[in-house]
């Protein structure tokens, strides 16, 4: 199986455009571009093994967070993409719909352990399924579906709410999760630190425990344990840090728009965007030490992360304009 080609990967683009200027910019990724400023961490988040009080801290700071009624119903993770490939091994063989195209470890996971797949265009056309795998909001459209219409089905339904931080808490599931349901909460997109590998699952206490059991002991270590629960519970910066991605996804999408991009989606941390001349488009990104997403079934849509910074608006906007 070909393996999936994800944003964030420099290596690949670096090698096509040798002569850009440094730093690239990577705006492939959905990533905030500002991190939560981590602090100093005490010793034993790193000289010890992580206690189960550490985690069950962080247990009551995300279902704080989260608006999960029973802590004990949320797992913690070394990242969602563990528990995207852990997910399809403790279902029996299924039919499964994945709505989409959208974030493709989703299909790829569940093919792998023998399960058949297919993918829908909307939520309404899996209704034949016995598993219904959904993003929402959707990477990369930005598509949000009402919890409402989520909790309508009686399939087996796992909802990857990655983007969802920055939404009201009315458009999670999570908050009145259907005992049917398992929903898939990201932390290092909206805090900023991918490379910390923390995530979370949200589902009845019988699955629950059994994403524990496989998990196994000591499966995140202890500095993502003791970030994670002090970013968690930092409301105030949550708060800025969306205010400021506001203001921002307004500046980005001026500067698409001046370079005759049509706007076709957007979620606070990323655009979606549609170009004429896409190719051209990442040809000019490229010389410029520039990295966006794009996609081999949408070959005329790129999507963009925030940049930064000033002085990263600034390389963007000349290198789009040129």
């Amino acid at each position: 199986m070909k393996p999936v080609m994800h944003g964030g990967d420099l290596g690949e683009i670096k090698r096509r455009f040798p002569d850009a200027p440094t730093p690239w910019i990577d705006l492939s990724t959905g990533i905030n571009p500002v991190p939560y400023p981590i602090g100093t961490l005490p010793a034993e988040a790193w000289t010890r093994l992580p206690s189960r009080a550490d985690e069950e801290a962080l247990q009551i700071a995300a279902a704080a967070r989260f608006g999960v009624r029973d802590p004990m119903t949320l797992v913690v993770a070394p990242g969602t993409q563990a528990l995207i490939q852990l997910l399809p091994r403790l279902v029996q063989k299924s039919r499964v719909a994945v709505v989409g195209p959208t974030y493709e470890e989703h299909q790829v996971s569940w093919r792998r352990q023998g399960h058949e797949v297919t993918i829908v265009e909307s939520f309404e056309a899996a209704s034949n399924a016995e598993v219904i795998v959904v993003v929402n909001p959707d990477n990369p459209t930005g598509r949000l579906i009402a919890p409402e219409v989520l909790r309508a089905t009686k399939a087996t339904l796992v909802v990857d709410e990655a983007f969802a931080d920055f939404l009201p808490a009315s458009a999670s599931l999570a908050n009145d999760l259907p005992p049917n349901a398992i929903v898939l909460r990201s932390f290092g997109k909206a805090y900023g630190l991918a490379g910390l590998r923390l995530g979370f699952a949200i589902a009845s206490p019988a699955m629950a425990g059994r994403l524990r059991d496989e998990l196994g002991p000591w499966a995140v270590p202890g500095p993502a344990l003791a970030i994670g629960q002090r970013a968690l519970t930092d409301g105030v910066w949550l708060e800025t840090a969306a205010s400021r991605l506001a203001r921002d996804g307004k500046r980005l999408d001026a500067i698409l728009e001046r370079a005759g991009f049509a706007m076709l989606g957007r979620n606070p941390l990323f655009h979606l965007a549609r170009h004429e001349d896409a190719p051209g488009a990442i040809e000019r990104l490229g010389k410029a030490g520039i990295h966006v997403r794009r996609f081999a079934h949408w070959p005329d849509r790129l999507r963009f992360g925030l940049p930064g910074d000033d002085e990263a608006f600034q390389r963007l906007d000349r290198a789009l304009t040129l």
